[in-house]
């Protein structure tokens, strides 16, 4: 028989969502049960310690020790074991893999405009899309009780994620794919955080001083240094660079052939991501003419043993290839490489006119209110790559979804504090590690 080439139309991929709930009712999402072959929370962890610089793994640890919120924020590996046994769809889109509150921000675009969007796709991949909403949803959950406010605050934030993610799916459910692919958080939502914005040239100031007719890296250990304990370290990361180049555009080679490579250092960066290889990179055009560049190891996403999906050969172009996918305007400078030991890696600008939000000064208006930007941000990310009528469809014009994610959000809470008590009783007993 000849292929037909006919797409089914929107009605139709609305009523196969709907069909869905028949397989994975909507109230199933509240459902949160540990079994009793759980794996420890400790060992996983652990485990995802394997091939981190030693010497900074005390970092990491200490950072997961601050909070249930750190800890929540560190301990990606143990969620993604938790979220394979929950319901799901069946419905795949590109998943941030780690969508927690603190992984969304503003940043400017290349046409100098603030946009607000998912920002770190470390563990990045195909996957089932109620994974990145249920563990934004608990970050949002576990937040709430971390600055104080009650269980009431946290239902209705991680009720508000869920629902503006239903609700914005909806809204592009009914848009044509293009202006999917085209759409942006409004400029308007962003004012608080435009106030925070840091621009390059004050990221260069901040962290280079000028030394001649050059710029160096300034040195503030133990989270930025230059490595002179490891020969050639300047050399390999510059060889990284010159690597990396040939994953860009030829247009975007152009661009960075304008610059040299002048300095490289180590960087220590965020809670799970401590003690994988990260160094920045100074290129100066001048003194008065610098970008930096963050070029940060990429090892497999925690989703990788749950997922059934494609695997890449390198996983920086994993990373690479899901930020392009979910981001409403990707870094130009994005690429991968590897080094001569075989280890992959990603680079990308550094902070390139940043902004995020600081929960600990949130109230409960506020925490609902970036929930919900947060969640229809992610509806947006997922809606590149997955087929938001068959999702909308699913998720209807009603809250039966919205109230089931804000139940598992305070079970996995709970669930969260339980695991963050084991952590902090090992690592009394086991400094250190």
């Amino acid at each position: 028989m000849p292929r037909s080439d006919k797409i089914p139309s929107p009605k139709a991929r609305r009523a196969l969502g709907r069909s869905l709930r028949k397989r994975t009712p909507r109230s199933a999402h509240a459902a949160w049960h540990p079994g009793s072959d759980r794996p420890n929370p400790v060992d996983l962890i652990n485990a995802s310690n394997r091939g981190r610089v030693a010497a900074l793994v005390p970092i990491r640890t200490q950072r997961m020790l601050t909070s249930p919120f750190a800890f929540l924020r560190g301990a990606a590996t143990v969620m993604a074991a938790d979220l394979a046994i929950t319901p799901n769809t069946g419905s795949l889109v590109q998943t941030a893999g780690d969508s927690h509150l603190a992984n969304f921000g503003a940043y400017q675009t290349p046409d100098r405009n603030l946009v607000f969007d998912v920002d770190d796709f470390d563990e990045t991949l195909r996957a089932p899309w109620e994974w990145d909403v249920k563990r934004l949803a608990a970050s949002v959950a576990v937040a709430a009780r971390h600055i104080g406010l009650g269980d009431k605050a946290a239902a209705r934030s991680a009720a508000a994620a869920a629902g503006a993610y239903r609700l914005h799916m909806a809204d592009c459910a009914m848009m044509t794919s293009l202006q999917v692919w085209n759409s942006r958080v409004r400029a308007e939502l962003l004012e608080r955080a435009a106030r925070r914005a840091r621009s390059e040239r004050s990221t260069i100031e901040r962290l280079t001083k000028r030394a001649g007719d050059s710029r160096r890296i300034i040195d503030a250990p133990p989270l930025l240094y230059h490595d002179r304990a490891t020969r050639g370290y300047l050399g390999e990361i510059r060889d990284i660079f010159v690597r990396y180049r040939e994953t860009l555009r030829p247009d975007i080679r152009v661009l960075i052939d304008r610059y040299r490579f002048v300095d490289a250092a180590v960087k220590v960066v965020g809670v799970g991501s401590v003690g994988t290889r990260c160094s920045l990179a100074l290129l100066l055009g001048s003194p008065e003419d610098g970008v930096l560049l963050q070029v940060k190891e990429a090892r497999a996403s925690v989703l990788e043993p749950y997922s059934r999906t494609a695997r890449y050969a390198n996983q920086g172009e994993r990373v690479v290839a899901g930020q392009r996918l979910m981001q409403a305007m990707p870094d130009i400078f994005l690429g991968w490489t590897q080094d001569e030991s075989g280890r992959d890696y990603y680079v990308r600008h550094f902070r390139d006119v940043k902004a995020s939000a600081d929960v600990d000064t949130m109230d409960a208006g506020d925490l609902i209110a970036y929930a919900a930007l947060c969640g229809r941000t992610l509806a947006r990310a997922h809606a590149r790559s997955g087929d938001p009528c068959v999702i909308a469809g699913y998720l209807g014009s009603g809250g039966v979804f919205d109230r089931a994610i804000a139940t598992f959000a305070l079970r996995y809470a709970d669930q969260t504090e339980r695991d963050f008590e084991v952590f902090k009783k090992r690592a009394r007993t086991r400094p250190g590690r």
